[in-house]
C-alpha cells in the first residue's frame, strides 16, 4: 500500500538524519585517530625536508645543511631551475643522491598537492617545510591542512630573503587557498593525483642545460659553465 505524502516526507527526513549522524560518527572517529597519530609523529624526529619554490635562498640554506651532514631526503617543489639547484648543491659539495625535484606545482596549494604522493611514498611522518617569512601564514596554514590531514606533522623552517620578497601574501588569496585546501583534505583521502615530473637532482644533465642556455637568480651568485670550455 502506498504511503501518504506526509509519511514519505517523515521517512525521508529520518533517513537523512541517520545519514547525518553516521557521517558525524565517521568524522569523529577519523579526527580522533588523526589527532592521536599527529601527536605521536610530532614527538618523532623529522624524516624529510620539503622546500617550497619561490626563492633560491631556500635551496642555498638546505644545500648548506646537507653539506654539513643532514641526511634527510629532500623534495624541492618547483624551486629554481634544475641546473641552478644542482650548481647550488655542488658548490658546497653537498651530496645530491637524497635530493628530488618536483616541477608540476604552480602555486602554494600545488606545492602540497603534488608533494603529498611522494611524501606518502617515502613513508614520511614528520616533515620540515622550508619557506620564507613573507610566505606566512598561508604556507603554514595550507601545510597543516593538506599534510596534517594525512597524518604528517609539519615543522616550519623560515629562510630570510634578500631583496624583493618572492611571495607576497594577499588576504583574499589566503582565504581562497584555505577554503580549497579544506575541501582537498577530504578529497585527497581517496583521490591523490601524482606529478608526472618528479626526478632525482642527480639526473640533471648540466652539459645539456648549458648547451641550451639558462640563467639563475642573481642572489645565488652562480657562475654558469662556459659552453666553449670543451
Amino acid at each position: 500500500m502506498t504511503q501518504p505524502p506526509s509519511a514519505q516526507v517523515r521517512h525521508g527526513w529520518r533517513h537523512q538524519r541517520w545519514l547525518g549522524w553516521a557521517l558525524l560518527l565517521v568524522l569523529a572517529i577519523w579526527g580522533s585517530s588523526l589527532a592521536t597519530q599527529l601527536h605521536r609523529h610530532a614527538r618523532q624526529p623529522a624524516d624529510a625536508v620539503l622546500v617550497l619554490g619561490g626563492s633560491i635562498r631556500r635551496e642555498i640554506v638546505v644545500a648548506d645543511a646537507v653539506a654539513q651532514g643532514n641526511s634527510l631526503p629532500v623534495l624541492i617543489s618547483h624551486g629554481a631551475k634544475p641546473p641552478c639547484t644542482r650548481l647550488v648543491f655542488e658548490r658546497v659539495a653537498a651530496p645530491i643522491d637524497q635530493v628530488w625535484l618536483e616541477t608540476c606545482a604552480e602555486s602554494t596549494f600545488d606545492n602540497y598537492r603534488y608533494s603529498l604522493p611522494t611524501l606518502k611514498q617515502w613513508g614520511v611522518q614528520h616533515v620540515v617545510v622550508v619557506t620564507s617569512p613573507t610566505h606566512l601564514p598561508r604556507a603554514e596554514w595550507l601545510a597543516r591542512i593538506l599534510l596534517s590531514s594525512h597524518g604528517i606533522w609539519v615543522e616550519m623552517q623560515l629562510v630570510e630573503e634578500i631583496g624583493i620578497p618572492a611571495n607576497v601574501e594577499a588576504p583574499l588569496k589566503t582565504m581562497l587557498d584555505v577554503g580549497r585546501s579544506l575541501a582537498w583534505a577530504i578529497i585527497s583521502q581517496v583521490y591523490r593525483p601524482a606529478c608526472d615530473s618528479v626526478f632525482p637532482l642527480s639526473s640533471v644533465d648540466l652539459a645539456e642545460w648549458t648547451a641550451r642556455g639558462f640563467q639563475c637568480e642573481h642572489q645565488a651568485d652562480i657562475q654558469i659553465p662556459d659552453t666553449d670550455s670543451n
